[in-house]
């Protein structure tokens, strides 16, 4: 697809459909479904502040040394993969509403596991318990909150979803510097009991009902989303229009209309994580070190307030400026800022050239007198403006594109196809990062970073589309006619 091409591609918007919608209930569904993401990202902050606590703890059996330590960080993101594939299935069976409620089963009993735990593998189940829940989680919100909203406030709805995994995340760093682990884990237990709470009274999805031919509840769930004075009758025919009433069938894979909006959306989650925002982070708190900040865990917490700031630029922003210009943006800034990582570990290490192990690197760091303190500002400033560029596209633009692009009757195991895709990529990231760094050096596998973040740019430009106010059907439209 052409860059020009995809500007304008879906026909007129669909900006003055929507006169006399009233959108508190919308709101108050969009906000029940969020507690996902903010457990999600309760999940994801939990392992910062508790393994430094598990590395000390008296009891041995509970004690993690550093492959433990590693394993209890990472292995959310099997969980998470394998959520995704269940979560593909469940949502197109049972529904988007139910599915996000059974995912809190999961979060509560991993987290039961966790408070309960006597041994180190009853801390791993209960991460990849945990792990499982944000897996369907990251699947399931994003479609929910894309087919309840209209097309004015989708964009800024939808980026809701990376803006609250990013406030969970920010919020289990702070509870961690004041609450043990126990006691942590109890409080991240809570939101996915609030999530399950206000979803009992919240409406399932209309296109959903409509695909099921319960033509008379999508009526009333589009009552309760819309008001009482919107066109109901309106709306639900132009969602009956692009209706598939046949089931999906794999034959179906070979249609341009189903297997190039899931191409694209696995694209944006490869490289959402080859851009090497888990690389980035995982050096955070040491670059915080090297930079003379005394309090790694204080510095985590300026990270993670950077990228909430970020995220709520984008979200307030994003039905504005569109979803391609801050991916644009956003993948122009990480590129700078990863360049900038490598050329710091090639002036702070200029004589490293094949080691793997990672500590060396910054032994020799701490060796080096005045090389840090001197140039650790690079550093910190190549962080932060990764950080700000990550959280201002390619943190939460990738779920808002993915949720709008994939065909309804594919959207379940399109929509897993991606989470997979991502969760796995995130694994294999973090874990063979190591290894990228021994056969690359530490500025050759940054500068790999920056050259897949121009990659995401490329990419951008000539095959994503532009879903700037335009609905979900005449999104599929422009699929089926191309």
């Amino acid at each position: 697809m052409a860059a020009e091409e995809s500007r304008y591609l879906l026909g007129n918007p669909a900006s003055d459909s929507y006169p006399r919608v009233q959108n508190k209930k919308l709101y108050l569904a969009t906000f029940a479904a969020v507690l996902g993401p903010l457990s999600f990202g309760f999940v994801l902050g939990y392992s910062s502040p508790v393994i430094p606590e598990l590395r000390k703890i008296n009891d041995p059996k509970l004690r993690l040394d550093s492959n433990q330590a590693s394993w209890f960080g990472s292995i959310v993101t099997l969980g998470a993969a394998a959520g995704g594939i269940l979560g593909g299935y469940v949502v197109d069976k049972v529904g988007r509403k139910l599915s996000l409620m059974l995912c809190s089963i999961p979060y509560v009993f991993g987290y039961i596991v966790i408070i309960s735990a006597q041994n180190v593998w009853m801390l791993y189940f209960g991460r990849i318990l945990t792990g499982l829940a944000s897996g369907i989680t990251s699947l399931v919100v994003p479609v929910y909150i894309s087919e309840v909203s209209h097309p004015k406030v989708r964009g800024m709805l939808g980026s809701c979803v990376q803006l609250m995994v990013v406030i969970g995340i920010l919020g289990a760093y702070v509870a961690g510097i004041t609450l043990k682990w126990r006691w942590l884990a109890l409080l991240c237990s809570f939101p996915p009991c609030i999530m399950l709470l206000f979803m009992s009274f919240m409406p399932e999805t209309p296109r959903f009902l409509l695909n099921k031919n319960k033509r008379s509840e999508a009526i009333d769930s589009l009552r309760f989303l819309r008001g009482p004075h919107a066109d109901h009758e309106w709306e639900c025919r132009q969602i009956e229009a692009s209706v598939q009433e046949e089931g999906l069938n794999l034959s179906e894979f070979k249609n341009p209309s189903v297997y190039r909006p899931l191409l694209i959306g696995v694209a944006l989650m490869f490289f959402q994580q080859v851009t090497g925002v888990n690389a980035v982070m995982f050096y955070a708190e040491t670059i915080f070190e090297d930079a003379n900040f005394k309090d790694s865990r204080l510095a985590s917490v300026v990270v993670s307030s950077v990228q909430v700031c970020f995220t709520a630029m984008a979200a307030l922003t994003i039905d504005k400026t569109g979803r391609k210009v801050l991916l644009y943006v956003s993948g122009i800034i990480m590129a700078l800022s990863t360049a900038l990582f490598g050329l710091y570990f090639k002036m702070v290490l200029p004589n490293q050239n094949n080691s793997s192990n990672l500590d060396v690197w910054f032994a020799i760091n701490s060796a080096s007198p005045g090389t840090p303190t001197s140039i650790s500002w690079l550093a910190v400033a190549s962080l932060g403006l990764f950080v700000a560029g990550f959280a201002l596209g390619w943190g939460p633009v990738p779920w808002l594109v993915i949720s709008e692009i994939l065909p309804l009757k594919a959207r379940g195991i399109s929509s897993g196809a991606c989470v997979l895709t991502n969760w796995v990529m995130a694994f294999l990231v973090t874990k063979e990062f190591n290894d990228f760094i021994g056969f690359l050096t530490s500025y050759g596998t940054f500068w790999l970073f920056s050259a897949f973040c121009c990659l995401s740019v490329t990419f951008t430009a000539f095959y994503v589309p532009e879903t700037k106010r335009q609905t979900l059907e005449q999104i599929e439209a422009y699929f089926r006619r191309s």
